[in-house]
């Protein structure tokens, strides 16, 4: 989908429609006699009322390039803030295209000439154009072909701001594609080959560990969940140097790479198995922010880690009660194999540190008790630093990424012991979000660290007016302004 901006009424912009936003409050002025009057008239006999994602259409509207004239309900103007913005893009975009209306004009006026808002409705539009039917052999949908903001008297930092939005956009959608595709299309080593084409192509630096790299270093962790499977595995490492670094901030975005879960021997439940090929989201998340951070140029220093692997109950599967060494040294008594995501994790945190990364963020889809907990709303955040999370938590709250701080209290760590190593995997039937993120900081130590619990927030099950049903890309916008700060705080 192609964006752009253009400093001029939206009178003379050729479209298929032409897009007006309407609150419920009042009808919308927009400047055109023809428009106002049928839109006073749907506001006055209660036909629209420009309630949130309400659609009205004129044909050939007197006064305007465009064949239409939409008005699309914003709901109430004193909720108005860029996250509804975004939700507007999507919705705009996906209530058009339905109608086959593939070229789109919409109008900025008054409160929405504003750079968050031109970037949240960049994003929402190209997140919104996104469709999940890419094997079908006949697609169902249609593609937004292009989106024409008109400001009438904005500046370049709208224009800047569209630029921003669409690069978030696209990096959202090229996660959200990575998230989709099924297990037998992308296995451990294509998630690497396209994560390093996206390299490649963006002027970053790439490294794949493969089986043999990572046996000679000691990963025993991360080799323990491949070994049930054919396909090998793939520690993916992606760096981002700017040209002239600001600060001593070098952070580590590490995302879980599990490109599908049937649980090993610890077998999950056949219902709703076929969409564990999203165990890989907080790992697609990772590889799209260092697709857009490469774009956008920060002077912070990033390296992302993606442990990749497929876990499966082959004949060589890893067992209950196997006891596998870490490549800190720890030793980990493997209780549930289902319990794999932490133990792909902790091998890649403790290479993170070892390349110097000084702040953590990973991201996961890694219980089922953050859904109990969270329901498919907000993401779990868990970290060993106050500090560090309410940055990270502040960019999210920007970002328009619903996020809620969970508990570590030491007091859970009673939960997590074994007679027989180090450290077990699982804790008892309660509080599992909470015990899998303990377990991850003890190979974290004292490194700033926030985990993010994305199980109950990367997939949808059902679409929304703005977004399609299936992967979400959640994490990713976060990971982007949590940078942009820390640039900014350099």
């Amino acid at each position: 989908m192609n964006s752009s901006i253009q400093f001029q009424p939206i009178q003379s912009i050729p479209a298929q429609a032409a897009v007006f936003f309407a609150f419920e409050d009042s009808a919308p002025l927009t400047g055109l006699p023809g428009v106002d009057q049928w839109a006073a008239g749907l506001y006055s006999s209660g036909e629209f009322t420009g309630k949130l994602f309400e659609l009205a259409i004129l044909h050939t509207p007197a006064g305007l390039a465009a064949n239409r004239a939409i008005l699309l309900g914003a709901g109430k103007a004193a909720k108005l803030d860029h996250s509804l913005a975004r939700k507007l893009g999507g919705a705009t975009v996906r209530s058009l295209k339905s109608k086959s209306i593939l070229a789109l004009a919409v109008a900025l006026e008054g409160p929405w000439q504003t750079p968050e808002f031109v970037q949240a409705l960049a994003e929402g539009a190209l997140a919104g154009n996104f469709e999940p039917d890419e094997h079908k052999s006949k697609k169902e949908s249609k593609q937004i072909e292009s989106v024409v903001f008109a400001a009438p008297g904005g500046s370049t930092d709208l224009a800047e701001a569209l630029h921003r939005g669409a690069v978030l956009g696209a990096a959202q959608n090229f996660a959200r594609d990575l998230i989709n595709q099924p297990g037998n299309i992308l296995p451990p080593v294509e998630l690497a080959a396209r994560a390093a084409h996206m390299a490649a192509s963006q002027g970053l630096a790439v490294d794949i560990l493969d089986e043999h790299r990572m046996r000679q270093l000691g990963m025993g962790s991360l080799l323990a969940v491949a070994q049930g499977s054919a396909q090998p595995p793939a520690l993916i490492v992606l760096r981002y140097e700017p040209a002239e670094p600001k600060g001593d901030v070098h952070l580590g975005l590490i995302g879980k790479g599990v490109t599908f879960d049937t649980g090993g021997i610890s077998i999950k439940p056949s219902e709703n198995m076929e969409k564990m090929k999203y165990d890989m989201a907080g790992g697609a998340a990772v590889i799209g922010a260092m697709m857009a951070i490469a774009q956008l140029k920060p002077s912070v220093r990033v390296t992302a880690l993606i442990p990749a692997v497929e876990n499966m109950p082959g004949s060589q599967a890893v067992r209950p009660g196997d006891i596998v060494r870490s490549y800190s040294g720890k030793t980990v008594e493997i209780l549930n194999t289902d319990a794999e995501g932490r133990l792909i994790l902790i091998d890649a945190i403790t290479y993170a540190r070892q390349l110097g990364v000084n702040r953590i963020i990973d991201a996961a889809t890694l219980t089922g008790a953050i859904t109990i907990a969270l329901g498919a709303v907000h993401v779990g955040a868990f970290s060993n630093n106050d500090g560090w999370q309410n940055e990270l938590l502040a960019a999210a709250k920007a970002a328009g990424e619903k996020m809620w701080p969970m508990p570590m209290d030491d007091d859970y760590k009673d939960l997590l012991k074994s007679a027989f190593a180090d450290m077990p995997n699982i804790g008892s039937r309660g509080a599992g979000s909470i015990t899998a993120a303990l377990f991850l900081r003890e190979w974290v130590e004292d490194t700033p660290w926030v985990h993010l619990d994305i199980a109950g927030t990367a997939w949808l099950d059902e679409p929304k007016p703005f977004l399609s049903k299936g992967p979400t890309g959640v994490g990713l916008r976060t990971f982007v302004e949590l940078v942009r700060r820390l640039e900014s705080l350099s």
